[in-house]
């Protein structure tokens, strides 16, 4: 069993969470539009945008590497304007043994939460792709203010 850990980091959004919790429930395959240098292709796979049980891909930049991450959808919360996205392939898992993503939005702020557990020890945290993911959050509020 891995060493398991739990990052939050939450930024504030002048558009208002709920406008990029809106974002990612109902036009996630536009984020390859908003974000294209960090965000390559999002396709959902099986089920319908954003609900549970769906199945989305995304194939994005993080650090400078091309990298891909197939999720399905295991909670979304409309009124609490929350998704929780288990990761089941792709590139994360080379280093973790499980990883889930679960991001909230309240008022100005949206919250992302990262749930993993670790193969080995050694392995890092997943600090910069916290930090990917923050600046996805400003890259859709930097669209949603223009």
């Amino acid at each position: 069993m891995g060493v398991k850990g739990k990052l939050i980091a939450s930024v504030e959004v002048k558009c208002g969470g709920h406008s990029i919790h809106d974002i990612f429930h109902t036009s996630t395959h536009h984020i390859s539009n908003i974000s294209p240098g960090k965000v390559h292709k999002v396709v959902i796979d099986e089920g319908e945008t954003i609900k549970v049980g769906s199945i989305v891909n995304w194939k994005y930049n993080d650090d400078g590497k091309d990298k891909i991450c197939k999720q399905v959808i295991e909670a979304a919360d409309y009124q609490k304007k929350s998704i929780t996205w288990k990761v089941i392939g792709g590139d994360l898992l080379e280093l973790y043994n499980s990883f889930t993503i679960i991001t909230s939005h309240d008022h100005q702020w949206t919250t992302w939460t990262l749930e993993y557990e670790k193969k080995t020890e050694d392995t890092l945290e997943p600090l910069v792709f916290l930090g990917y993911a923050l600046h996805v959050t400003k890259d859709i509020e930097g669209h949603l203010l223009k």
